[in-house]
């Protein structure tokens, strides 16, 4: 979209437009995710899983994980501020600044960035509370994995 849209003048079009587009954003991923989901919260102690509410209305539960950019448990199992989301995603769009060219380096791009990255994990973890029901609704599948075949009795794990 954003090669499209010409937004980075200095990428310029086509394939290798193209290219430096895609560069930009696999490293913009691969920054973001390594800070939210691994460096921070180690260096916090947070558990980043995201823990499904799984019951209730459609207003509460997406209100459940949108809280979960804010509100994270610990290691230790208690409520806490979720540094590693917020704080995190503010030094990958912090980071972005060394490779994007310097029309992009501005304070507001960077907000910009900041905040994109917060959005599209808070509605990540929306889809991830509400996937497994549209996935039961539309493939009437139960949850979890598929069951295996257990044997009977000890004398069938022998044979």
């Amino acid at each position: 979209v954003d090669e499209a849209r010409n937004s980075i003048q200095e990428f310029h079009q086509g394939a290798p437009g193209f290219g430096r587009y895609y560069w930009h954003s696999l490293v913009d991923s691969v920054v973001e995710t390594t800070l939210v989901e691994f460096i921070v919260p180690v260096a916090t102690h947070e558990d980043t899983r995201y823990y499904r509410l799984g019951s209730g209305s459609v207003v509460k539960r997406s209100a459940f994980a949108v809280k979960r950019v804010f509100v994270i448990r610990n290691d230790a199992g208690k409520y806490t501020f979720n540094f590693s989301e917020i704080v995190g995603a503010g030094a990958a769009a912090g980071i972005s600044n060394f490779y994007y060219p310097s029309r992009e380096r501005t304070f507001d791009v960077t907000v910009e960035s900041w905040g994109l990255n917060v959005a599209i994990d808070a509605g990540s973890f929306v889809a991830r509370e509400f996937l497994p029901d549209v996935m039961h609704a539309l493939f009437h599948r139960k949850e979890g994995l598929a069951q295996v075949a257990k044997p009977r009795n000890a004398s069938e794990v022998d044979r």
